[in-house]
């Protein structure tokens, strides 16, 4: 059973998602204690490659209410876990491609806290009011189906 912890809400809006991975982070004990009292924004969060290791960037947890000197940075970079081989193929993807790998949910999967990254393509404008009209008329058409019966 999965638990969604917090969404990214401009994810599905900016890019055009292609698949998904799974993976894990590395935190510390009160980053859990605060994740789960719902303490976490993925809004303006990236995630990147260095040195063969896969980061997350501009992930806000908050400090533990109850932590002391345990409680870490909000703002820090955190590792996340994924084997090297897709580690590997997703860095040739991004240079090859010129795609983004975006976080797009974080859940509980038993008691490990999990990422969802999507690997995404920028939209441009005209793709993104494309997407909304779309998704306006989806709505009206459900309405008036609605109304009929």
């Amino acid at each position: 059973m999965e638990k969604i912890i917090a969404k990214n809400p401009t994810a599905r809006h900016n890019y055009t998602i292609n698949s998904t991975f799974e993976a894990g982070i590395v935190l510390s004990g009160t980053e859990i204690k605060s994740i789960r009292n719902g303490k976490v924004n993925l809004k303006d969060t990236y995630v990147n490659i260095k040195n063969g290791e896969i980061f997350i960037y501009g992930m806000h947890i908050s400090p533990y209410e109850f932590g002391n000197i345990f409680n870490k940075d909000p703002l820090r970079n955190r590792k996340l876990l994924l084997h090297k081989k897709e580690i590997f193929k997703l860095s040739g993807m991004i240079k090859e491609k010129c795609i983004c790998l975006v976080p797009i949910v974080m859940y509980f999967k038993g008691n490990k806290v999990k990422l969802e990254i999507g690997i995404g393509k920028g939209k441009k404008l005209y793709d993104k009011r494309e997407t909304i009209a779309k998704r306006d008329a989806q709505m009206k058409m459900n309405r008036a189906l609605k109304g009929e019966f």
